[in-house]
């Protein structure tokens, strides 16, 4: 990966909507140039998914929560039957697995919090593995985003 590339990646972590013609202007290349440097990039996994990001607030003012998780022991399946009840449902937008006191970080979203009382049980309460689970209602999304610094 040369600067060409990581000024590519930069550029469309910010806009991927960007024809090939605008990012060559941006960045000092052709417009060809681009297109293969972007099915290379695309090819080696280094863009692994490109998507729209929607703007919560003109859905109804969605709430965020982010939940922290304390299992009761650990253990290969209990952890993977977590994992995989989280990547199953639609309003889980990030887990993290982590080291620490904590063993999970689920950032949800949901219409309201009644939604979200009722979110907790198919993913948390239902869980006999979980000792403990603790919320934090968002109050303002100062900085979201998932841009890699290259």
């Amino acid at each position: 990966m040369d600067n060409f590339d990581k000024k590519i990646l930069e550029s469309l972590q910010q806009n991927n909507r960007l024809s090939s013609l605008e990012l060559g202007e941006k960045i000092g290349l052709s417009a060809t140039a681009c297109q293969r440097r972007l099915k290379k990039l695309r090819q080696n996994g280094m863009i692994c998914k490109e998507i729209a990001v929607l703007n919560p607030v003109t859905f109804d003012n969605y709430v965020t929560v982010i939940v922290e998780v304390v299992m009761k022991q650990g253990g290969i399946e209990s952890i993977e039957s977590f994992k995989q009840r989280m990547l199953a449902h639609q309003h889980v937008q990030q887990c993290y697995y982590l080291a620490g006191n904590i063993d999970f970080i689920v950032v949800i979203t949901a219409p309201n919090m009644a939604a979200y009382e009722l979110l907790t049980k198919p993913l948390f309460l239902c869980d006999k593995n979980i000792l403990k689970f603790h919320s934090h209602v968002v109050m303002d999304n100062v900085k979201a985003g998932l841009n890699i610094p290259v």
